[in-house]
């Protein structure tokens, strides 16, 4: 009888935002994930400086709480607000800082390679992302889009630790799950 794979890394996926910031947190080998935790970090209206001081404590709590091996954010491409894109830069700012002030690896993946990894399309919308993300971590319901956008940024980091360095660029969500 074969051994049991043992689940080696604790990843915690980011999806920033400047009002909510989606979290989710897996168990990984690369070719089989598990569910630990997810969420969303609500700021509300607090002034914008609070805001981030928030952001940071919060993913520096997690950090501190499930302790994991591995952080993986979603970069920010293109945001058509210049506005927009200058907080969700900020926000993005107190993400990483506090991942790294916690001592853990920070891997940034573009919007479009989290959604090839995921769904196995870098055009897909948001409820394929949250169907595939149920479906590939076995959750008994849909997670909320915040959610599902961090637990996916988190199973693209996953996808890419189990395969080989050549193979990555034209993989898709069949290619894991075949493995």
């Amino acid at each position: 009888m074969p051994e049991p794979r043992v689940l080696r890394h604790r990843i915690l996926g980011i999806d920033p935002g400047s009002r909510n910031t989606g979290f989710g947190i897996i168990d990984s080998d690369g070719l089989k994930s598990i569910h630990v935790a997810s969420g969303c970090i609500r700021v509300g209206d607090h002034p914008w400086p609070e805001r981030l001081g928030l952001i940071f404590d919060r993913v520096l709590a997690l950090v501190a709480e499930y302790r994991p091996h591995e952080m993986a954010v979603e970069q920010l491409i293109f945001a058509r607000d210049p506005k927009a894109a200058l907080k969700i830069g900020q926000a993005r700012g107190a993400v990483l800082c506090a991942g790294l002030k916690g001592g853990v690896i920070v891997h940034e993946y573009s919007p479009k390679s989290i959604k090839l990894a995921v769904v196995g399309s870098g055009n897909a919308e948001k409820p394929q992302v949250q169907h595939m993300v149920r479906v590939l971590l076995q959750l008994d319901v849909e997670p909320s889009e915040d959610e599902a956008d961090a637990l996916a940024i988190a199973l693209c980091h996953a996808h890419s630790m189990g395969i080989p360095a050549r193979k990555r660029a034209a993989a898709s969500w069949r290619d894991w799950r075949l493995g």
